[in-house]
C-alpha cells in the first residue's frame, strides 16, 4: 500500500511536476486557462505550509498518486489536482488522499473546503460526494462549459 506523505521541496518537485504534468496531459478538457507553468515556476507558492500542503501517494519510490490545498481566504481553502494513475486506480487511493487532505485542512484551521469538478470528471465528482461534498459558490476561475463547484464544511 502506498503511504501518504507530505511534499518536500524542493526535494519533491521533479516529482510532484511530473504527475502535475501527466495529470494536465490526460485531461479530457483543457487546462490551459490555469496558467500552469507560472505556477509550476514558483513551487511550492500557494501550497506551502502552512496553511498549503501538496500529498504525494509514494508506492515504495514510485508516486502513484497527488492532491493539493491552497488557501482561498482565513477560513476557506482549495483542494486541487487529485490525480491517482491510471496504473494505481482501483485502490481506493483517491479517496485515500481526499480524506487525508480533509483532515490536512481541519488541522490547518479551515472551516471549509471547495473545488471544481468538470463534467467529463464523472468518478471524480462521485467520489467528491461520497465524503460530503454539496454544491457550492465559486471561488475560482473555470471557464470550462460544465464545470461545478463543490463545497464541504470541516
Amino acid at each position: 500500500m502506498a503511504v501518504i506523505r507530505h511534499a518536500i521541496f524542493p526535494d519533491d518537485t521533479a516529482a510532484v511536476l511530473g504527475i502535475w504534468r501527466e495529470f494536465i496531459a490526460n485531461s479530457p478538457v483543457n487546462l490551459d486557462y490555469q496558467n500552469n507553468d507560472a505556477e509550476f515556476a514558483k513551487l511550492p507558492g500557494k501550497y506551502a505550509s502552512p496553511k498549503g500542503c501538496v500529498l504525494l501517494a509514494d508506492q515504495e519510490g514510485e508516486i502513484e498518486g497527488c492532491v493539493a490545498m491552497r488557501q482561498v481566504t482565513p477560513d476557506i481553502c482549495e483542494m486541487k489536482r487529485l490525480y491517482v494513475r491510471p496504473s494505481a486506480q482501483g485502490r481506493h487511493l483517491g479517496r485515500i488522499l481526499a480524506e487525508r487532505l480533509i483532515e490536512e485542512a481541519r488541522a490547518a484551521g479551515y472551516s471549509e473546503m471547495r473545488l471544481d469538478v468538470q463534467a467529463k470528471f464523472i468518478p471524480a465528482r462521485r467520489l467528491y460526494e461520497t465524503v460530503g461534498f454539496v454544491a457550492a459558490e465559486p471561488i475560482s476561475f473555470n471557464p470550462v462549459p460544465g464545470a461545478s463547484f463543490l463545497g464541504l464544511h470541516l
